[in-house]
């Protein structure tokens, strides 16, 4: 059975903890939880919102009552161990390194005493579970970044990161949907869109896919952009 902790939230939410550290296997406990309370088809749960280590879950208070929706999860949750999660998606990411910001490229190199390709075959080389979304719509926060590619957010955010762009911040890897502003080094650009808000499905990853990196030529890299940036997953 789960190990967890439910607490309120306001009078419309509620937060479902777990071990609070990042881990794999709180990860895989935080999918089956939100996969259980869907498979449920509650009325009057209005969101789940699933993150590194806690689901939070809103609710209307005219069909529910903070300890109602208490005592359903407690319930669901003792049923929760014996079906696993559903199979993770994974998702191969083309990135076109060095772009736009070759400096940042070689600031990470530098930082990790290494030369910019070993960079690149480290940062392909690993697989990057997506814990949460969230800063911008579709941006993925990624875990498993190889301890020699942690680096440091830069001194000075910039005021403008263009979208698709591949960074690192810390400990951690990601992909900015949308041009914003960050403080991110940034390795390169995917032609993939993450986000499309005409879409009918506008984010394209979500908590618990498996994200792969492929590095790519310039021409591929606009081949896939002048189809539109579409994965088939």
């Amino acid at each position: 059975m789960q190990k967890f902790v439910i607490k309120p939230c306001g009078d419309t939410a509620l937060m479902i903890q777990f071990e609070q550290k990042i881990d794999p296997a709180v990860l895989r406990e935080v999918r089956q939880m939100t996969e259980k309370i869907q498979n449920a088809h509650l009325k009057g749960i209005i969101d789940l919102i699933p993150s590194y280590a806690a689901l939070l879950m809103k609710f209307d208070p005219v069909v529910f009552s903070y300890e109602m929706l208490k005592q359903k999860i407690e319930v669901l949750a003792k049923k929760a161990d014996r079906k696993t999660a559903s199979a993770a998606r994974y998702i191969d990411i083309p990135v076109l390194y060095g772009k736009p910001f070759p400096e940042d490229l070689e600031h990470v190199a530098k930082h990790a005493g290494c030369s910019v390709e070993e960079v690149i075959r480290i940062h392909t080389g690993n697989e990057y579970p997506v814990y949460m979304m969230g800063f911008l719509p579709g941006f993925p926060y990624l875990g498993n970044l190889d301890d020699r590619l942690h680096t440091p957010r830069r001194k000075e955010p910039r005021t403008s990161i263009p979208a698709g762009s591949v960074g690192i911040g810390g400990a951690q890897t990601g992909i900015y949907p949308l041009t914003s502003p960050g403080g991110w080094h940034i390795l390169g650009l995917t032609p993939v869109k993450l986000y499309d808000p005409d879409a009918e499905d506008p984010v394209l990853l979500r908590s618990g896919d498996v994200i792969r990196f492929r590095s790519v030529s310039e021409e591929e890299f606009r081949e896939i952009e002048e189809a539109g940036g579409k994965l088939c997953i």
